[in-house]
């Protein structure tokens, strides 16, 4: 594993990389992304196996021009009106943390799209992703860079201290602006359907298009005969650290009292509540929701490091990012068995301390 800067350098040695089958870890503007050729069985089948990832769970292409849609995108089984509402949102959302679900042509590998017709497809914002994916010349599937059903990485540490030499290189273009992962939104559906909340608040998307629904639904009769999931981060418990996360309603944080062994994660400062313990972290001091979900994971990640016995965490409003913030918590909070892979991991590395 080697670590690289933004540099223009180093960006076009990644992009070569890419191109000769690596796996390179880089910044978005939501977390950072492990990025493979997504038209290269081989990269694909590393991607999986650096993360740990089951093969029902679809990746998300990365696109860096529109133009590289039709190599993806089976355009004729796009009905008018999908067509018509995708232009519209690509026009005023992309580049930015929104991704498509769109029926996939036969060239894009089925382990992309955990077997289905559809596919995942995203335009990044962030310069350095759109640098390297221009250059490679490609689309890049590129899951979050950590083990799967861990914390999200948010900062190139994150991305190293999970993976390691699993990945070739990481791109350290510092710590990420939005902090949770893009919304996914089904245009396979009759109603176009929010899958997974996100970066792109829902009520940016029905500015554009009107009414949305909300998921899981599956795109269409592939998922349910190839058992796939029709999009990334639909399972139960993700996102979650190893530490046993609580969720409790907005307000009721502070209430719970204050123990050395466990944690608190408040979105807003508590009124009446200072000066507050070392476990202790705040979302938002100002009980801002793009402030808060820039923080989620690393406040999460920080948390996690301390060797604590529970955390305690408050649920957000839920407009704005609120809403995918609180859909990360309600994931991070439910009971997993078995143990995800970064748990294992720590037993060997002590780079990951779960609660005792």
């Amino acid at each position: 594993m080697k670590m690289l800067t933004t540099s223009k350098s180093d960006i076009a040695l990644a992009a070569a990389a890419l191109a000769g089958g690596a796996l390179v870890a880089f910044p978005t503007e939501t977390v950072y992304g492990l990025g493979g050729d997504a038209f290269s069985g081989s990269a694909l089948a590393r991607i999986f196996d650096a993360k740990k990832r089951p093969r029902f769970d679809p990746l998300i292409i990365h696109i860096a021009d529109l133009s590289t849609l039709d190599k993806i995108v089976l355009w004729e089984a796009l009905d008018n009106n999908a067509r018509k509402k995708l232009d519209l949102l690509a026009e005023k959302l992309w580049p930015g943390p929104l991704t498509f679900i769109l029926p996939k042509r036969p060239e894009v590998p089925g382990l992309a799209t955990a077997g289905l017709s559809t596919a995942a497809v995203r335009f990044p914002s962030h310069p350095v992703a759109q640098n390297l994916i221009r250059l490679f010349q490609g689309a890049a599937a590129a899951p979050s860079a950590n083990l799967f059903g861990c914390l999200s990485p948010t900062k190139a540490e994150h991305v190293r201290e999970q993976l390691g030499d699993k990945v070739d290189y990481i791109i350290d273009g510092g710590r990420t602006n939005l902090g949770v992962e893009s919304t996914v939104l089904d245009l396979c559906a009759p109603l176009p359907t929010i899958l997974r909340p996100g970066g792109c608040p829902r009520e940016e998307i029905e500015a554009v298009i009107g009414t949305v629904g909300t998921g899981p639904v599956p795109s269409g009769p592939a998922a349910a005969a190839a058992g796939g999931q029709p999009s990334p981060g639909m399972l139960k418990s993700h996102y979650a650290p190893l530490t046993t996360l609580v969720l409790h309603p907005a307000g009721k944080l502070r209430d719970i009292p204050e123990k050395k062994d466990e944690g608190k994660l408040y979105f807003k400062t508590p009124a009446g509540k200072t000066p507050l313990s070392e476990n202790t972290r705040i979302l938002s001091a100002s009980g801002d929701t793009v402030e808060a979900a820039a923080n989620l994971f690393e406040m999460l990640h920080q948390l996690d490091s301390l060797g604590l016995r529970l955390i305690h965490a408050e649920e957000t409003p839920q407009d704005g990012l609120g809403e995918a913030i609180n859909d990360r918590l309600r994931r991070a909070s439910v009971s997993r068995t078995p143990l995800p892979e970064c748990a294992l991991a720590g037993k060997d590395t002590g780079q990951f301390r779960p609660g005792r």
